[in-house]
């Protein structure tokens, strides 16, 4: 009998967590009624059966992120199941006027921080480095799936 790699156990754990993401609240409202309905994210929710003809509903454009007028304060935080290994940066000015990007890791750790830079200058490393961690991630996850499905065909000895 092999013995099994405990890394194994741990990547899969966090594969099949990233495979089932729990629900997301959506609330929608009309002009007359408000609706309420649970969707999993990057699911479609489900269209009415007996929509109401007379009734159009009011949808406003609203931004997932709110806009920023300054960047002091502006923050975005990385991907990841586990807030003590999750990615934080926050934009801070400093009394000359510059802004300073602090990143930390968890909610414990000091920040490091990157600067002077202009307001714009600092919105966009902020952003520039959540893509990349958001990247990397979907990286990572690609790969522990990969090994996940590879350990489970090595399991059924069919290798």
């Amino acid at each position: 009998m092999s013995e099994i790699d405990p890394t194994d156990h741990a990547l899969a754990t966090i594969a099949s967590i990233l495979e089932h993401p729990e629900p997301v609240l959506v609330v929608r409202e009309t002009e007359t009624v408000t609706v309420t309905e649970m969707v999993v994210a990057g699911e479609h929710g489900v269209a009415d059966e007996h929509p109401m003809v007379d009734e159009h509903p009011v949808v406003e454009e609203q931004p997932l992120v709110p806009e920023h007028t300054d960047a002091d304060g502006y923050s975005k935080v990385g991907p990841g199941p586990m807030v003590a290994i999750r990615l934080k940066w926050t934009v801070h000015r400093d009394d000359d006027g510059q802004f300073y990007v602090h990143e930390t890791i968890g909610e414990q750790s000091v920040p490091v921080v990157s600067g002077p830079m202009t307001s714009e200058a600092a919105v966009h490393f902020v952003d520039a480095h959540e893509d990349e961690a958001h990247r990397r991630f979907e990286e990572l996850r690609s790969e522990i799936a990969g090994r996940s499905s590879l350990a489970d065909y090595e399991r059924k000895g069919e290798a």
